[in-house]
């Protein structure tokens, strides 16, 4: 009878109540100016970014194609969040229905994914020009750098998908308040009666962070190896330019990420991580383009001959 009243309880949850920043009075206008101009900026940036990768023939090159396809991913990203958010700090009851909380979960899931793994082709395509620069052009050509895009959409499609299924395997007993401003892993774990808690853990942790991160740490391990050879210090301050962009990205999106999904549960409090959420689904996207065009002369160019030409 206990499996039957479960079941007959999940049936009938047909929305989530997104609690969101909590009440907040008079700053949600405030907090909603904020990120709309945040979101207005970085889809600016970010579709910038990508119009200029696939429009000019001097930016076809590896690394301006994984910079093209980062950007492409955070547009995604942060559409799949803030548009749904901002909706939430207009209303005094923010409801999401079972199933697009379910959907905003795989999307959130199968992008986050997708960013590890295209930080990770990256950090081997750097790895490859810093290291092994004379065998560049025949390691890296287009149609590996094609396949290694390809397989971190993909296989984040296949990570997506999994953690997806194994989240719709869960049995919710009430209450259906979502204490977050978006459908995330465990404030979704947190109203589940299941007992999937630590399987869920283990597959996002591995398939989807430590696993590209640990080949991100390989790549610039032989990164930092080979810069540190350099005789001159001019010569391993232009080696280390071509990747620190990168590498910035890097730190700013996993510092985050682990924090997040992989502190022990002792230190877990919502609030804080409502917080370093914020970080990797609004700020990272926000950043991203911004690093790349400050640190970026090429990019910095093309911007200018853009708008002198406009």
């Amino acid at each position: 009878s206990q499996k039957y009243t479960q079941t007959n309880i999940t049936m009938n949850i047909t929305e989530f109540i997104v609690l969101g920043f909590g009440n907040i009075g008079q700053w949600q206008s405030l907090l909603f100016f904020v990120f709309l101009v945040v979101y207005i900026v970085a889809m600016a940036g970010n579709i910038l970014i990508v119009t200029l990768v696939a429009g000019d023939q001097n930016l076809h090159t590896t690394m301006y194609f994984f910079l093209g396809n980062l950007s492409c991913l955070e547009t995604c990203h942060i559409s799949n969040i803030v548009p749904k958010m901002m909706a939430g700090l207009l209303t005094d009851k923010n409801t999401i229905s079972f199933t697009s909380c379910f959907v905003q979960f795989f999307f959130f899931s199968y992008l986050m994914a997708t960013e590890c793994y295209l930080l990770s082709a990256m950090s081997y395509d750097r790895y490859l020009a810093i290291c092994k620069p004379l065998h560049y052009t025949t390691s890296m050509t287009t149609r590996i750098c094609i396949q290694l895009a390809a397989s971190s959409w993909i296989s984040s499609l296949i990570a997506g998908f999994i953690l997806l299924s194994v989240m719709l395997q869960l049995t919710f007993c009430g209450p259906n308040e979502i204490d977050h401003y978006f459908c995330d892993t465990y404030p979704i774990m947190k109203l589940s009666c299941s007992d999937t808690t630590e399987l869920v853990d283990f597959i996002l942790a591995l398939m989807v962070i430590i696993v590209p991160l640990c080949m991100v740490i390989t790549s610039y391990i032989y990164i930092i190896s080979t810069v540190l050879k350099i005789p001159s210090a001019q010569g391993r301050k232009k080696a280390f330019s071509t990747c620190s962009s990168h590498l910035t990205v890097v730190v700013l999106f996993y510092s985050t990420t682990l924090f997040t999904y992989a502190r022990p549960k002792a230190m877990y409090a919502y609030n804080s991580n409502k917080l370093v959420s914020v970080l990797y689904t609004v700020i990272v996207p926000l950043l991203n383009p911004l690093i790349y065009c400050l640190r970026n002369k090429e990019i910095n160019s093309n911007i200018w001959k853009s708008s002198l030409s406009s």
